[in-house]
């Protein structure tokens, strides 16, 4: 799992302006499987229902309103991970926006009682809404060690930067006994 994925999971969580999620540390808990699938998407959007109501304003009609997918069909092929389990270790910094009320121990509160009730604003998912997350907190330490695996993953997706025009930030990702710790210069270059 890449750390902006981790962090999209916590702010499926909590999420508000005045914070900004860290991820420090990801823990592979499972032994790395991998899946292969094929699925059919189209290569065009349908248009949407405003583009429908300005024809029909203009001209008196409309085109059609569906689509033909045997003219747009692509079938793309996706190379997935399966059956994971991770403990993601983060934190969050208050961030320029935070107000007077906005304190680290109400924001932490706040995900406290969300998380242990397994309360989310929105289904989280692995990186892509296809791949949804159940999850738990954590809140001891746990005595499930990660898997007694070292890999050098290369290059990894850090984060996006959405302030500078959407540019990408890697890092060069390696577990060592099962942690990809995640190294703590990346997390003033995005922000997110």
């Amino acid at each position: 799992m890449t750390p902006s994925a981790a962090r999209g999971i916590l702010e499926a969580i909590h999420w508000k302006p005045a914070i900004r999620w860290v991820i420090d540390e990801i823990r592979v808990m499972r032994p790395i499987t991998f899946s292969n699938i094929r699925r059919n998407e189209v290569s065009s959007i349908i248009k949407g229902a405003g583009y429908v109501m300005k024809k029909v304003a203009e001209t008196g009609s409309a085109e059609p309103f569906y689509q033909d997918t045997r003219k747009d069909r692509q079938q793309r092929a996706t190379m997935m991970l399966r059956n994971v389990e991770y403990v993601v270790k983060a934190h969050f910094e208050l961030t320029k926006t935070a107000g007077k009320d906005d304190t680290k121990e109400k924001h932490y509160n706040i995900f406290l009682r969300r998380a242990r009730a397994g309360q989310c604003y929105h289904q989280p998912y692995f990186g892509c809404r296809e791949f949804p997350v159940s999850f738990e907190l954590v809140e001891t330490r746990s005595l499930d060690k990660p898997i007694a695996e070292s890999r050098d993953f290369g290059w990894m997706l850090y984060d996006i930067d959405f302030s500078d025009n959407m540019t990408p930030a890697f890092f060069h990702a390696e577990m060592h006994n099962g942690i990809i710790t995640i190294p703590a210069y990346l997390h003033d270059e995005v922000n997110v």
